[in-house]
C-alpha cells in the first residue's frame, strides 16, 4: 500500500491503527464523540428535530443546519452519514454539513438512522426515506424549496443515497433533484478486482466490508437482495436523479463505484465523476489537510452547489 498511494497521505497512513469491527460499542463511542476542535460557524443555527417514523410509531432524530439570517426560501439537502451501515451519527459530519451550508446555501438536514447488526435492511433506509418525506412534507415551515431537495452520503451513507433515489423513485415519492452518493457502499456481492485488492487493515478493507454486509443483509444466502438493499443489483437505472460522485483508486469500492456511473449513463442520466489516484477509502476526511483532499472535496461541494442553483 505505501508503494500505491499518494505521497501526501503516507504519513497519516503510516500511523494509522488497524480498522476493525470486532468491537462495535467501542467504535460507536468514539465516532459518537464531539471533536471540540470542529469550529460553530456563528451565521449557522443547528438543532434536533424528532419526528415520528411511521411503521412503529417510533422516534427518529434529524439534525438541522440552516443559515440564521436568509432573504430568499432555500434549497435543501438530506445528508447521510456513512459507517458501514454499523456505525456513525450525524455529528461526525458537523463541519461538513456547515460548509454545506454556506457554501452550497441551502438547509441541511441529517437523519440519525438507525444502524445495523441491531437494526438490519431494510431499516435504516425507511429511516431515510422517513427524512425525505418530512423534509418535502414540512418545506414550507423549513421555508425550503422543495423542488429543490437534493440527497448525498459518503461510504454507507452513500450506499443508501444511491437506493434512496431508487426507492423514491418506485414509491413515486418526493422528487430528489441530485443525488450524490460519494464512494458509495453498493455491492454486497464483493467480486470486483478493487473489493480483492485492498485488504490493508489500516483502512476500509475487505474483511470490514464482509463484516458490514453481513451485519446490515444477515450472513445467510443472498441470491434475491433487493436492489433497495444493494442499489449495485438495480436493472433499471432510468429516471434517476442527475448524480455526482467520486472515489479514490486505492478504495474497495472502486470498481464498483464505476460500474455503478457507466449503467447510471448507459441509462441516459447525466452524471459527474471523479476517481482520484492514490487514495484510500475515505482519505479526504482522514487527511483533510492534504491537496488531494482539499481538491476532492472543493470538487463535490461545488458539484452540489451547481445542481441547486439550477
Amino acid at each position: 500500500m505505501e508503494k500505491k498511494v499518494n505521497p501526501e497521505l503516507k504519513d497519516m497512513l503510516s500511523v494509522m491503527p488497524a480498522l476493525k469491527l470486532d468491537n462495535l460499542e467501542e467504535l460507536r463511542s468514539s465516532m459518537g464523540a464531539m471533536d471540540p476542535s470542529i469550529p460553530t460557524n456563528e451565521a449557522i443555527s443547528i438543532s434536533d428535530r424528532i419526528i415520528t417514523r411511521p411503521d412503529d410509531q417510533t422516534d427518529l432524530r434529524v439534525r438541522i443546519y440552516e443559515p440564521k439570517e436568509r432573504v430568499e426560501t432555500l434549497p435543501g439537502l438530506l445528508w447521510i452519514h456513512g459507517g458501514g451501515y454499523v456505525i456513525g451519527v450525524p455529528e461526525m459530519d458537523e463541519a461538513l454539513c456547515q460548509r454545506y451550508v454556506e457554501e452550497a446555501n441551502c438547509v441541511v438536514v441529517s437523519v440519525d438512522y438507525r444502524l445495523a447488526p441491531e437494526h438490519p435492511y431494510p431499516a435504516p433506509l425507511e429511516d431515510c426515506y422517513t427524512a425525505l418525506k418530512w423534509f418535502h412534507d414540512n418545506a414550507t415551515e423549513l421555508d425550503v424549496d422543495s423542488s429543490k431537495l437534493a440527497i448525498a452520503g459518503a461510504s454507507a451513507g452513500g450506499g443508501l443515497a444511491a437506493a434512496l433515489s431508487l426507492l423514491a423513485r418506485d414509491r413515486q415519492g418526493p422528487a430528489i433533484s441530485f443525488q450524490m452518493p460519494l464512494y458509495p457502499m453498493i455491492d454486497d456481492r464483493n467480486v470486483t478486482p478493487s473489493s480483492y485488492e485492498i485488504t490493508d487493515e489500516r483502512m476500509w478493507n475487505r474483511d470490514n466490508n464482509l463484516k458490514g454486509w453481513d451485519m446490515y443483509l444477515g450472513s445467510n444466502d443472498r441470491e434475491d437482495v433487493s436492489p433497495y438493499a444493494a442499489p449495485a443489483r438495480a436493472t433499471d437505472f432510468t429516471g434517476l436523479p442527475p448524480t455526482y460522485t467520486c472515489v479514490g483508486d486505492l478504495d474497495p469500492f472502486r470498481d464498483e463505484t464505476i460500474e455503478y456511473i457507466t449503467k447510471l449513463r448507459q441509462a441516459g442520466v447525466p452524471t459527474e465523476f471523479h476517481l482520484y489516484p492514490g487514495c484510500f477509502h475515505g482519505f479526504e476526511r482522514i487527511v483533510p489537510q492534504a491537496e488531494i483532499s482539499v481538491r476532492a472535496e472543493d470538487e463535490y461541494v461545488q458539484a452540489l452547489k451547481r445542481a441547486l442553483q439550477k
